[in-house]
């Protein structure tokens, strides 16, 4: 039996999600399918809300639906955490205990995927950190990409005279952030060294 051209339609378009491989975009195509109209209409609504609402921060470039996220108007700006994308945020969030500020690059340097440093948000962390930040924590990944960004940062902000630090190793190489438990991550920062 051949499939649907509008279920092949869907289940492409939910393949493009990350994570999401064939089989799965197609239980989610089917599970569309068995939705009450009022269901998918709440699912396209959330949808178009989440594309026109969601923006990202001017400050530190995280995730919001203000021009200035809650974290940089409620922290102390004197400490960023430097992490690769938003995801990462929320993955630190759940460590309690810090209470500074965070600055996303939105990448980490990836010379064969074509992102060097101008690709990533390095200018915008510069020019926060010469607004007077006391140390910046580097918390990209520890595969080779995040460890790349975090020496390229160090040495760039080594020359402003700013303490720079980098997460402990708590965090097996080669790991993402995101699925790393709180106590793992609470040490990491805790045991955080100074670079550069």
């Amino acid at each position: 039996m051949n499939q649907l051209d509008s279920i092949k339609r869907l289940a492409n378009k939910f393949s493009k999600l990350p994570g999401v491989g064939a089989k799965t975009a197609q239980r989610y195509a089917y599970g569309v399918i068995d939705m009450t109209s009022e269901e998918v209409e709440d699912f396209i609504a959330a949808l178009r809300e989440v594309k026109n609402e969601v923006k990202y921060c001017s400050k530190c470039g995280n995730f919001t639906d203000k021009d200035v996220c809650d974290i940089c108007q409620r922290r102390d700006s004197s400490i960023i955490c430097v992490v690769a994308y938003p995801k990462d945020v929320l993955a630190m969030e759940r460590v309690s205990g810090y209470r500074g500020t965070y600055h996303v690059l939105h990448g980490t340097l990836s010379p064969l995927d074509g992102r060097g440093p101008d690709s990533l948000r390095i200018k915008e962390l510069l020019a926060r950190v010469k607004e007077g930040v006391d140390e910046v924590i580097l918390a990209t990944n520890t595969d080779v990409e995040g460890e790349a960004t975090a020496m390229y940062i160090a040495r760039i902000l080594s020359s402003l005279g700013v303490k720079v630090t980098r997460i402990a190793q708590g965090i097996a190489m080669g790991s993402e952030l995101e699925y790393a438990d709180e106590v793992t991550l609470q040490k990491a920062l805790e045991k955080r060294t100074e670079i550069g």
